[in-house]
């Protein structure tokens, strides 16, 4: 199946991007040909470097641990306390990992409680199709067999409610190939966010990252 994403932002000068759009297809009870999501039986790894997360978006089978390997000079505190999965792998590193075991569908927001630019996000699905839109806001989602759906979608930049109407039941049928095309209204939501103990992160300074020296 291949959808295509027009992303439009209202009265801005800023063109959002279509890429990061998640699409995922829930088999609907009774549907034929439907297969449960299986755990990843390859490393899924969400890596910290050069004071990022990569990749920034991760989709991955409810079931599926998750590596968050430290590949920066300095330690990294990953937490996620909002939404989806919660934890907190405290102060680690470099050159080490901790492991995030996601046993529940959601939706998880991660950040690093020492650098507040640090952000990334786990979506965990419990059905095996799904796609992330690729820079051109294309979406494939390969072998998905006849039957009724539930079709989901994410977007970091548009707000929820507008993402739940996008929610709707849908038949895909023998030679079925596309989707069409699906357009997404975005916001300009909040870019800042409190640390783990719900407060503001203090301003950095150039010690903010010290190699092997405790904040």
């Amino acid at each position: 199946m291949k959808a295509a994403f027009r992303c439009r932002r209202p009265q801005s000068s800023r063109t959002p991007k279509p890429g990061n759009v998640v699409l995922w297809l829930t088999p609907i009870a009774n549907s034929s040909g439907a297969d449960p999501a299986l755990p990843a039986s390859q490393p899924l790894r969400l890596v910290q470097h050069n004071k990022s997360f990569d990749p920034h978006v991760l989709v991955v089978p409810v079931g599926s641990v998750v590596e968050f390997p430290n590949r920066d000079p300095f330690f990294h505190n990953v937490f996620s306390l909002f939404e989806g999965k919660r934890f907190d792998l405290g102060l680690y590193e470099a050159g080490s990992s901790r492991n995030v075991h996601f046993d529940k569908p959601g939706i998880s927001y991660i950040f690093c409680n020492i650098h507040a630019e640090m952000s990334a996000v786990v979506i965990a699905l419990d059905t095996p199709y799904y796609g992330i839109s690729d820079p051109r806001g294309e979406v494939l989602i390969p072998h998905v067999p006849p039957g009724r759906y539930t079709l989901r979608i994410w977007y970091e930049e548009a707000l929820p409610d507008k993402l739940k109407s996008l929610a709707r039941e849908i038949t895909v049928s023998q030679g079925d190939s596309t989707l069409g095309t699906l357009r997404l209204a975005v916001a300009s939501l909040p870019q800042t966010h409190k640390n783990k103990y719900g407060r503001d992160y203090d301003p950095p300074t150039p010690t903010d990252s010290p190699v092997y020296q405790h904040p």
